[in-house]
């Protein structure tokens, strides 16, 4: 196993594999932000979170098995910083990809919170709002995908 230390000290390891599955993994982010859309008309605003985190996550996870490399980790905004090592990534990515990942824990663990459950916790807005970051990182990741 290599490592690779983040801008910002954060520790993303990656494995180098042998299969390229990166389509596998645009596709199942795909789902998650299908998901999240789905979550939020059902009024699962903390599911809509989560899932849009999690689009926006394997999203990011594709273009490092494009390069021949497995990435471990779920920070998104810490993806994107050691994907910057090779692409320009612009720095409101950065900063949508920072909200993303507050969505990560708080979404589905009541004790993330001071009191009560999550689901009666996060709003219709901030779900659109995360959907709309999960899709714009998600056509960003699609982009570098295409590239030759």
């Amino acid at each position: 196993m290599d490592a690779r230390t983040s801008p910002q000290g954060g520790f993303v390891p990656y494995h180098r594999r042998a299969v390229e599955r990166s389509a596998d993994w645009m596709d199942q982010a795909r789902g998650d932000l299908d998901h999240a859309r789905a979550d939020l008309a059902g009024g699962f605003y903390e599911w809509a979170c989560f899932s849009a985190q999690q689009a926006a996550e394997k999203a990011v996870k594709a273009v490092f098995q494009k390069l021949g490399h497995e990435a471990w980790g779920h920070s998104v905004a810490g993806l994107l910083q050691e994907l910057a090592q090779r692409w320009e990534v612009p720095e409101e990515l950065q900063e949508l990809a920072l909200e993303l990942d507050k969505a990560y824990i708080p979404t589905r663990y009541p004790n993330a919170h001071q009191r009560g459950a999550p689901r009666h916790l996060y709003t219709r807005q901030e779900a659109e709002r995360l959907i709309a970051y999960a899709a714009r990182i998600l056509a960003f990741c699609e982009g570098l995908l295409a590239a030759p």
